[in-house]
């Protein structure tokens, strides 16, 4: 840790410290890649006698991210999937946040990594100005410090959901998962 990385932790910790402002929301957004697997030979149902029996062969089917939002002050959270993780696919995300669950707040503040994806050119890579400038007019970007990712709280909600529903699960495409 540097003097760099404190600052950066202190002052996500005093965007986590603030009260609960409906108007000025505080979200987090990570997001995760994930291997996409077909079974080669369908998995024998479990009887009284054995558990389900599944081969270990798979088949590769590509990949796919999760997108996690969570807005820790009130208790909610949403996956999305999609086929990439791009700077397109991650302000399209953070679009349809702000023009349908956050179209009311003037203000929202949004807790990322500092990845070179999460940037506010993004929504002009993405979008026409007349569109991106008033998404982020509207967001106050608050950035976790390089290798203090565990500081954003969508980060750990995608590990808690990565435990629970994805690992150990094969999923061959991105309805599925």
């Amino acid at each position: 840790m540097d003097g760099e990385f404190v600052a950066q932790m202190e002052a996500v910790l005093d965007v986590y410290a603030r009260p609960y402002n409906p108007d000025c929301p505080v979200i987090c957004m990570d997001e995760q890649p994930v291997q996409l697997h077909t079974e080669t030979r369908q998995p024998i149902k479990a009887t009284a006698k054995h558990p389900k029996r599944v081969d270990y062969e798979y088949e590769r089917a590509g990949t796919a991210s999760i997108f996690m939002v969570t807005e820790p002050l009130v208790g909610w959270r949403q996956a999305t999937v999609r086929q990439r993780r791009t700077k397109m696919d991650w302000a399209t995300e953070v679009a349809f946040l702000m023009e349908g669950r956050y179209a009311h707040c003037p203000r929202v503040v949004l807790t990322c990594d500092n990845l070179n994806t999460h940037t506010k050119g993004a929504f002009y890579e993405t979008f026409e100005p007349e569109r991106a400038s008033p998404l982020v007019r509207r967001i106050e970007f608050c950035y976790t410090p390089k290798h203090g990712s565990w500081l954003n709280v969508a980060e750990n909600e995608l590990s808690a959901m990565t435990r629970q529903c994805v690992d150990g699960r094969r999923m061959g495409d991105i309805e599925t998962l």
